[in-house]
């Protein structure tokens, strides 16, 4: 193994303390050859399925490296802390085993060797046990991106011990997709667990469908840019990562519609004849 010049993290770190610069100060100290990438660093405290969603959108468009994915609640605890890697060999992803990295891992072709990184000696030596972004998963990174071997840092196991991952996946029912909000933007776009792949499958080449939340439904029309919808106008999007999301026009879905992460959806296809839905809204706001 020749070693990788590229660490991508993400984590839950926030950007108001010195927690995501003291990581990467760890890698540099080491492995000053490394470029490290912040993906992102203000997933939402403890919030391993934001996490997951976030590193899953990411990967496609990832170079070759190492990954540092570290929204961790069990901090300090007996939980494990694991080393994936992918691709023949392209990659390896670092942290909890607690399905934060399942569906990343799952993109680029399931896991490969895997390890737990129990060995010691290759951490740093910690006053405590609560960081281990800094004190184990940063000198692990260091030493891949030198050439070290994935078997001389951790303990293998059976990659099929892994813990799954934690996004839900849509359901056909009433001949139509139960589904979920995943994710809302800064935008206050409300992204679905559906592509626009698993909306033709189930309902042919659709323009519009009936989205149904909490049992008041509208007819959305499906289209392919935000400012398609026009100003004020709500509507699906097929959005950057070729999945529905509720939008309103140069708005915020979310506060126009009062709905939120973990909402259920229910999508069945629409009349072609109803009018576009404006900002009024799904349901009373709570």
């Amino acid at each position: 193994m020749t070693g990788f010049s590229t660490v991508s993290f993400l984590s839950d770190l926030g950007a108001q303390s010195e927690h995501v610069g003291v990581v990467k100060a760890v890698i540099r100290e080491t492995a000053p050859h490394v470029t490290v990438i912040d993906l992102a660093h203000e997933i939402a405290p403890f919030d391993v399925r934001a996490g997951s969603l976030a590193l899953a959108r990411a990967v496609p468009y990832l170079t070759e490296g190492v990954v540092i994915a570290c929204v961790d609640p069990g901090a300090g605890t007996s939980r494990r802390l694991v080393a994936i890697e992918v691709a023949d060999g392209a990659g390896v992803f670092l942290g909890p085993d607690n399905g934060l990295l399942a569906p990343g891992v799952a993109l680029v072709g399931g896991a490969g060797r895997a390890v737990v990184l129990d060995r010691e000696e290759h951490h740093l030596i910690a006053p405590g046990s609560t960081f281990a972004a800094r004190d184990v998963l940063a000198p692990i990174a260091a030493a891949l991106c030198n050439g070290a071997d994935l078997e001389t840092l951790g303990t293998p196991i059976d990659a099929a011990e892994l813990l799954p991952g934690v996004v839900p996946i849509p359901r056909e029912e009433n001949g139509g997709l139960s589904c979920e909000v995943i994710w809302v933007d800064r935008f206050g776009n409300c992204q679905l667990n559906v592509s626009a792949d698993d909306v033709n499958a189930a309902f042919g080449d659709a323009t519009r469908l009936r989205v149904d939340v909490h049992g008041d439904v509208r007819n959305f029309a499906i289209v392919n840019a935000f400012d398609d919808l026009g100003q004020g106008a709500a509507g699906l999007v097929i959005d950057s990562s070729g999945l529905l999301c509720i939008a309103v026009g140069r708005s915020s879905a979310a506060r126009e519609l009062a709905i939120g992460e973990g909402e259920q959806v229910f999508l069945a296809p629409g009349g072609e004849s109803a009018p576009v839905a404006t900002p009024v809204g799904i349901r009373p706001s709570r």
